[in-house]
């Protein structure tokens, strides 16, 4: 069975945590066995995923949203607490990957996002999102919702003002609202997020552009679970993807 020092010391080198000012720490957050045999992600570290690795036998948890947050009490609240115990109680390490796993051009919330929807090639924007081409002259927007809706399964908020074929696309996951202006000043013709905010719905009209709220959740289930196979491939460990869906 690999160590545990091997894992995190090989997701650090794919995903270069380093070179990103995050919100919490990215890397191991709670210890657990020396060895792992057996992987379980999630999007989000709560109770009822660390339970499910405690059913799994698991010796790591990995998510995308871990325990800690600068913009969190500092200390361990009630909820934390409770998120700690089984893990505490079945020694179950946890690690985390934020802003390198939306960032990650191959790996990549965002990345995985442009491929699954079809773009011919993406590129970097805006830090953390991709920029994505679709080949000649683009599909049609109503194509493009469609394809949105069958990648993360649940119909996405759509204000539907931008041109009747979209050709560029830009992809910020999880709560990217704020990245729009960018895409406008960018001259895309589509911007794909996970959660709206109040001003988008005239911002995106006046300015001539498709706007698609698909889920922050929905729309960062890809990465993490592209890392479990990583590992399994590279490490021989089992990995098991839990899905607890979340609306928002």
């Amino acid at each position: 069975m690999p160590h545990i020092d091997d894992l995190i010391r090989a997701l650090d080198e794919l995903l270069d945590p380093a070179a990103f000012d995050d919100y919490g720490p990215n890397g191991l957050q709670v210890p657990g066995p020396s060895e792992v045999r057996r992987v379980v992600t999630g999007v989000s570290a709560q109770r009822p995923l660390a339970e499910r690795a405690v059913e799994l036998g698991a010796e790591l948890v990995l998510v995308h949203h871990g325990l800690f947050w600068k913009f969190l009490p500092v200390g361990l609240t009630p909820v934390l607490a409770e998120r700690l115990r089984p893990l505490f109680k079945h020694d179950v390490g946890l690690a985390a990957y934020h802003l390198p796993l939306d960032a990650h051009p191959e790996v990549g919330n965002n990345a995985l996002l442009a491929e699954g929807l079809g773009c011919a090639e993406h590129e970097a924007f805006a830090t953390i999102g991709r920029a994505g081409t679709f080949a000649g002259d683009g599909i049609a927007a109503a194509g493009l919702f469609a394809r949105v809706e069958e990648l993360t399964q649940r119909p996405p908020l759509v204000f539907d003002t931008g041109p009747e074929r979209v050709r560029r696309i830009a992809i910020v996951s999880g709560a990217g609202a704020s990245r729009l202006p960018l895409a406008v000043a960018e001259g895309f013709d589509a911007f794909l997020t996970g959660e709206p905010s109040e001003h988008v719905m005239a911002d995106a009209r006046e300015a001539g552009i498709h706007f698609i709220a698909a889920g922050h959740y929905a729309t960062e289930t890809f990465g993490v679970r592209r890392l479990g196979d990583w590992l399994a491939a590279r490490f021989g460990v089992e990995h098991h993807w839990i899905d607890i869906p979340n609306p928002v």
